[in-house]
Formats: C-alpha cells, sequence, structure tokens
C-alpha cells in the first residue's frame, strides 16, 4: 500500500507524461512475481559497459559460482559467474548476466537479425532516453539497430500509446529496445493532469 501511495503521488506530482513503476492494487495481486530474466552471455566484461554504464543499472551480486573441494582435496574452479543488476525494484524485475566459466567463448555474433520465434526481446524503459542515447550509441561491443523516433501503438478504446522508440543489439546479439513511454502504458490506468 505504501508504494502505491509514493506512487500516485509522483504521479500527481509529475504529471501524465512522468511514468513509474507502480503495483498492482492489492486485490489483483497473484502469488508469483518476474523476479530476474538471466542472459547467458560471451564474456560479463563486455555486458556490462551497456547495462550498468549507460543505461545506469546498479549491480547488486557479482559472484563466481561452483567449484569448491571434492573428497580427495582436489580444488575445482568456479563453473559460472553471475552478476545481478536492477533498476527501481529491490525485488522484481532484475536482470541477471550468466557466464559458463569452464567453457570456450563461443565467437562472436557475426549477424544480426530481430529474434523469431524462442528468441526474447527486452525491453527497458528510460524516461531520459533523449539525453542517455549518445552514452548508449557510443557503448563499445554494442550495434545500433535504431536511432529514437517516435511511434504510436494502438491502446483500448481506440487511443494510442505514444514511445519514443530506439534498439540496439548487445554484445550477445541480444534484440534490447531502448524506449521512453511517453503516455500511459498498456495495462495501467490513465493518468491525470
Amino acid at each position: 500500500m505504501k508504494k502505491l501511495i509514493v506512487a500516485l503521488a509522483a504521479l500527481v506530482l509529475f504529471g501524465s507524461t512522468s511514468v513509474v513503476a507502480q503495483p498492482v492494487p492489492d486485490n489483483e495481486k497473484i502469488p508469483v512475481d518476474i523476479r530476474r530474466t538471466t542472459l547467458v552471455v560471451r564474456d560479463i566484461e563486455k555486458s556490462l559497459p551497456l547495462y550498468r554504464d549507460a543505461l545506469g543499472l546498479k549491480v547488486v551480486y557479482d559472484q563466481k559460482i561452483g567449484g569448491g573441494t571434492e573428497k580427495d582435496g582436489k580444488v575445482t574452479p568456479p563453473t559460472i559467474r553471475l552478476v545481478l543488476l536492477r533498476a527501481n525494484d529491490l525485488f522484481i524485475g532484475a536482470l541477471g548476466l550468466m557466464q559458463r566459466l569452464n567453457q570456450p567463448m563461443a565467437p562472436p555474433v557475426t549477424e544480426f537479425k530481430r529474434p523469431n520465434a524462442g528468441g526474447m526481446i527486452m525491453v527497458i524503459n528510460a524516461k531520459d532516453l533523449e539525453e542517455r542515447w549518445p552514452k548508449i550509441k557510443a557503448t563499445p561491443h554494442i550495434k545500433v539497430d535504431t536511432e529514437p523516433y517516435r511511434i504510436e501503438y494502438p491502446g483500448p478504446n481506440n487511443t494510442t500509446i505514444p514511445v519514443l522508440f530506439s534498439s540496439v543489439y548487445d554484445a550477445d546479439g541480444n534484440f534490447i529496445e531502448i524506449n521512453k513511454l511517453l503516455g500511459t502504458a498498456a495495462g495501467t490506468a490513465p493518468t491525470k493532469k
């Protein structure tokens, strides 16, 4: 309830063009949250410049996992490095970057294609997309697909959802939309000015 009050207060203060994360009302909650999406990457150090540096996600976990000591005393090295990043929520919506340390590194992506069935599209909302875009565009190991431009998605009841749309491929060829929502998000109640 406290989060809802904070979200509503932010909406009143900043108007309809300032979209904020907001929890659903208590009577609509289900016992499931989408906690984290984890991308399996070739090299975490090549992935972090986009997600941590250009987008500003905060690293909240960075550990090597696996390995240990076998019964005969032989030490085995960790098999995975996992980095978790978050935006504005402590529990949901985290992004994981996982690198398998015990496998040869796959060759770099040479062909960038928008995903088909079985692929993935990650959508990130950046309220400051215009200011942030030069840093995103200059990030090493990414490929810009679409520079920011305004589009309108169909909304309910003959409305539109205006979005400043952009897209990039990350260091592993994942298709990432980095957008700025300019109106009311799908599935949310319209805000009032």
